[in-house]
């Protein structure tokens, strides 16, 4: 540890991550600081361009409501995720990023991002809510008007957040290290806001050897969100709402394109339809099981009945898609063979806008998608409050968005704000908000971006912090370094030690855990309560060896701490299963002894930790609409 500088950095407005949230809020924010005289600092573990979960690209903007258009209302995005989510929504916070995301969407095209426009110029849909883009430098694009507008002078780049620094039950900062020099930063800060996006690797993935890395989510992002937000005290949402996302099988690759552009449909190894043959399950989930679209996950479940029955593999029918399309010019060969041509150069275009290694695998082996069938397979579970999952802080909706009712469950003073005052979160931080995706969650960033800033100077007060606490936090951050130091040369092999653990092993360990108890992959997603209370008791042990973990450089140390955060989230995960006594999310996630939904759990299943005790609090919060707001 005393090879570390400790570097200090004072500012108003502190964001913590880079990703398409952070970049939201640093555009929006610049412009308030400016009006203000407010100082606003960026970090990233990683370097803007490519930070976060459209790091390789994007293939599509998910979230684009038409409002200026007339093609939706506000009303019908909303009841969309009400839906999708099974009734469980803070509809208040999903309406707020409506409707203001149309306008982000128009800025990233100013800014230059190439939108699919048809012959009359409109955009291009892949479906209700998506607009197709060519989005392989979708984040570059977003990234430098955050840096344009912040200035490279506010932004620090490679610095891993390890820890949110608290003054009592005020947080005043955050302190971490770079990922490259032996340099340990503090920074204090008047408002904090979280964008350090979701969690991956907490679950066994399906792939392995060197494969291992592979994830249809970003990999290094580790629950960081999570893990800060609760360590700060913090009330957590819906942490039991993981994501499984259908993909296609091994690496990953999108599949939206294909079932909402070119209409393909799934089978299962006899060529059965499964939304077909299974859709009287469907009225075992009512009303959801009713609405249009089905819900993911109700989609999903279909699909695992399949699996569970030995009916796999399942496939996504690229060649009846492909010529489906292909014979409409069946009558003119000249024009129908160019329209091949466009068809296969779109069907590749879709997985090398964002995600390469599935083009890679393709073409490995051999798959030609106008000619064959591929394989797709659900993933193991992410978790993720953009996409079509919901974990994540419990935040202040908007004041002109709230009914009598709602108001005194949803307002605490400042949209976006979470329950300790001045900690904002956007993205994947904020929970009970799905389907923000890419575009909503720039647009989230941008609204609690501003709502920091009118926050900061409603309390102007200089944060106030104790360098006892500083010194403290220095040390534990450290301490993987110095147990490496101190034992790494009593063993014939430095992997392997009785006095630490490495990080890998350790992440070995907690997704072997979550697997095998929490309902992942090689359980087909069941659990049940004796499952998830000894999986608790495992999770116990494994935070006892976390005290011991060991780092031989500073890339093992961001590691260690990723594998910490990790743990941090798995256990809110599986506490909030536990607490919520239904299943709500089959094809998410299905507890055996409670195999139905329940009127009782139309409800928020909240938790909270307690610094000063190390006790979990479990809250149940009600479920209220706002339809007449909208």
């Amino acid at each position: 540890m005393a090879n570390f500088e400790t570097r200090e950095v004072v500012t108003d407005l502190l964001i913590v991550g880079g990703g398409m949230a952070a970049c939201g809020a640093a555009v929006e924010a610049a412009y308030w600081a400016k009006k203000h005289n407010v100082k606003v600092t960026l970090v990233d573990k990683a370097a803007m361009d490519r930070s976060g979960a459209v790091a390789m690209g994007l293939s599509a903007i998910n979230q684009y409501v038409g409002l200026r258009d007339g093609q939706n209302t506000l009303k019908d995005y909303v009841d969309y995720v009400r839906n999708d989510l099974m009734g469980i929504t803070r509809e208040d916070l999903v309406a707020n990023i409506a409707r203001h995301v149309d306008s982000t969407v128009h800025l990233f095209e100013k800014w230059g991002l190439p939108i699919w426009k048809d012959e009359n110029g409109a955009y291009v849909h892949e479906g209700r809510w998506q607009l197709m883009i060519n989005g392989e430098s979708y984040k570059v694009v977003v990234a430098e008007a955050a840096k344009n507008a912040l200035g490279i002078d506010n932004i620090y780049e490679r610095i891993f957040i390890t820890e949110p620094l608290m003054n009592g039950d005020k947080c005043v900062g955050a302190v971490g290290f770079s990922v490259r020099e032996n340099v340990f930063y503090v920074f204090k800060a008047k408002a904090v806001l979280v964008a350090m996006g979701g969690a991956v690797h907490v679950f066994k993935p399906r792939s392995s050897g060197e494969g291992l890395g592979r994830a249809w989510y970003p990999p290094w992002n580790s629950g960081s969100s999570a893990y800060f937000t609760i360590k700060s005290g913090c009330e957590m949402t819906c942490q039991e709402v993981r994501f499984i996302p259908v993909r296609f099988k091994d690496a990953y690759g999108p599949v939206g394109a294909w079932f909402l552009l070119f209409k393909a449909r799934a089978t299962n190894g006899l060529d059965e339809n499964y939304m077909q043959t299974r859709a009287g399950e469907l009225e075992n989930w009512k009303p959801y099981g009713k609405v249009k679209p089905v819900p993911a996950n109700l989609r999903n479940w279909l699909m695992l009945l399949d699996v569970m029955e030995g009916k796999g593999p399942i496939y996504m029918r690229t060649e009846e898609a492909i010529a489906a399309i292909a014979d409409k010019y069946k009558d003119d060969p000249k024009v129908f063979k160019k329209k091949m041509k466009e068809l296969e150069t779109e069907a590749w275009e879709d997985f090398l806008d964002m995600t390469i290694s599935q083009a890679i695998l393709w073409a490995g082996m051999n798959v030609a998608p106008e000619e064959v069938k591929s394989e797709i397979a659900a993933a193991e579970p992410y978790f993720i409050g953009s996409h079509s999952g919901a974990s994540g802080a419990w935040v202040s909706g908007p004041e002109d968005l709230q009914t009598p009712e709602t108001k005194k469950e949803y307002f605490w003073g400042y949209a976006h704000m979470a329950t300790i005052p001045g900690i904002f979160c956007a993205g994947d931080a904020s929970g009970a908000s799905s389907h923000k995706f890419s575009s909503g969650s720039h647009a989230e960033g941008r609204i609690a971006a501003k709502e920091a800033i009118r926050y900061i100077v409603d309390h102007p007060a200089a944060p106030s912090v104790d360098q006892k606490v500083v010194d403290e936090l220095k040390a534990k951050i450290l301490n993987p370094i110095d147990i490496y130091e101190k034992h790494y040369k009593y063993t014939s092999d430095p992997e392997i030690h009785p006095e630490y653990i490495k990080p890998k092993m350790f992440m070995f360990r907690l997704q072997k855990i979550m697997d095998e108890y929490c309902g992942g992959v090689s359980s087909q997603f069941k659990t049940s309560k004796a499952l998830l209370e000894k999986g608790l008791v495992l999770l116990n042990f494994l935070r006892e060896d976390a005290e011991k973990l060991a780092a031989k450089d500073l890339h093992e140390l961001m590691r260690c701490w990723e594998n910490t955060h990790r743990m941090w989230q798995a256990e809110a995960h599986l506490r909030t299963i536990l607490f919520r006594k239904e299943t709500r999310w089959p094809g998410y996630y299905f507890r055996a002894d409670t195999p139905r939904m329940s009127e009782d759990w139309l409800a928020f299943a909240n938790c909270k930790w307690h610094a000063k005790t190390g006790e979990w609090e479990m809250i149940k919060r009600p479920v209220k609409y706002i339809n007449e707001a909208l």
